[in-house]
């Protein structure tokens, strides 16, 4: 790591939020219902730090200090309560530090804060299907020159791992290396703690998973036997964090299994079981917005709330998790092309996206998987039955590199012993 880095690395955080208290208006009761089931839907993604952008007012006062992105001054004015217009790029970033953090690990030494998860979250135009796309955490890419959140800035590398951005200049600079190697432009961003994944999982009353090889790991102490188990808190954490345990323990195949995880999340958030319980929602609202860091055109509840209410309505198989394609390097992975940018090219024009390839190498599809279907989508009473039809968008077949699930799949870990460590 370059003295630049480590220098970064070594930086403390600034001092947390200063509350601020005032008079509240009088609230309307359905309308603050209705605010807080939008926010707890919009559950959509994580990482080894799970997460997703949304609270009410009741939890507003939870979000941490915002970041500021170059980009930011393209947005318009805060939507009122509705879902947002148009597409979404929100980039999800799961930070590795421990600092404040005693409590979960029990005192052990602070890491660095390497950005180990880097999800982006694609909504079309029309809020017909969504994208979860990740980025492997040793994948060498171009840095460019990036804003030092402390002042000046740092310049430009020609070729480094991913989850340094973080490190070298913050949640913005992560936001502007992946818009330089998608060409997306990206106004929104949230950057996650460990904490942040065990707090929503409890929220909900645990995650269901499905093992289909044994899980061993004395590295995160995750042993999992085959068969389902119903993971919250520090097991949730754990389970998300295992490489040595899963398929042949690197990172891509650690991907594939919190794909198994996040669509089990989805689907758990979405049941009737999680939406007609308000201590869930209330705790998962909660959850989200305590152990966040957002960008500051994300730290605004209507706008978080818009965003969950275009969430909402997608089918499950309309909400695709993809790793990106790549390819082995000395020391990580190199972008593999042209599967890499075919697949940018397709969410930079908005067309839905079908994975031609399979789950990845540490994920199987479970073969006691329910059968079900997604509802029809309610037919809206003020539209004109003699209207013509919108037409779908055409669809894009991914490359077969690109590996992945939607959320309505149900599929399982395949797990791996000490004795093949």
């Amino acid at each position: 790591m370059s003295d630049q880095l480590r220098s970064r690395s070594n930086r403390k955080r600034a001092a947390g939020p200063v509350a601020r208290h005032g008079r509240l208006k009088k609230s309307n009761p359905f309308k603050t219902i209705g605010k807080f089931v939008a926010a707890a839907l919009a559950v959509v993604l994580v990482s080894g730090v799970s997460v997703a952008a949304v609270a009410t007012y009741d939890v507003a006062a939870s979000v941490q200090p915002s970041v500021h992105l170059e980009n930011e001054k393209t947005q318009g004015p805060i939507p009122q309560i509705g879902a947002i217009a148009g597409g979404v790029n929100l980039l999800v970033v799961g930070s590795d530090s421990r600092a404040g953090q005693d409590e979960v690990f029990g005192g052990e030494d602070e890491t660095g804060d390497l950005n180990d998860v880097t999800m982006l979250l694609h909504i079309s135009q029309d809020h017909s299907n969504a994208s979860v796309i990740s980025f492997p955490r040793d994948m060498y890419v171009p840095i460019p020159e990036c804003p030092d959140p402390e002042g000046g800035t740092f310049g430009a590398m020609s070729n480094q791992k991913i989850n340094t951005t973080l490190t070298y200049g913050g949640l913005a600079c992560t936001v502007k290396t992946v818009e330089a190697l998608t060409g997306l432009s990206i106004p929104f961003a949230a950057e996650v703690q460990f904490s942040g994944v065990m707090a929503m999982s409890t929220a909900v009353g645990g995650v269901p998973v499905c093992v289909a090889e044994p899980i061993e790991d004395e590295y995160t102490n995750t042993f999992l036997g085959v068969g389902e188990h119903t993971l919250e808190g520090y097991d949730a954490l754990q389970f998300l964090r295992t490489r040595h345990g899963i398929g042949d323990g690197s990172d891509l195949t650690r991907i594939s299994n919190q794909q198994v995880f996040l669509s089990s999340l989805v689907r758990t958030v979405k049941s009737a079981e999680t939406l007609a319980d308000p201590i869930k929602l209330y705790s998962l609202a909660k959850a989200a917005t305590g152990n966040m860091t957002l960008s500051d055109s994300l730290n605004n509840v209507d706008r978080m709330v818009s965003i969950a209410l275009a969430l909402k309505d997608i089918p499950l198989n309309e909400v695709v998790f993809l790793q990106v394609p790549t390819g082995s390097t000395e020391g990580g992975v190199d972008p593999l092309q042209p599967a890499f940018d075919e697949m940018f090219a397709a969410i930079a024009a908005d067309q839905p996206v079908q994975l031609g390839g399979t789950v990845g190498n540490g994920a199987t599809i479970d073969p006691n998987a329910p059968v079900t279907a997604d509802p029809a989508p309610a037919t809206d009473p003020s539209a004109d039955p003699s209207a013509p039809a919108t037409p779908d968008a055409p669809v894009t077949v991914l490359p077969d590199s690109v590996t992945g699930q939607t959320a309505g799949e149900y599929t399982c870990s395949k797990g791996r012993t000490l004795d093949d460590q």
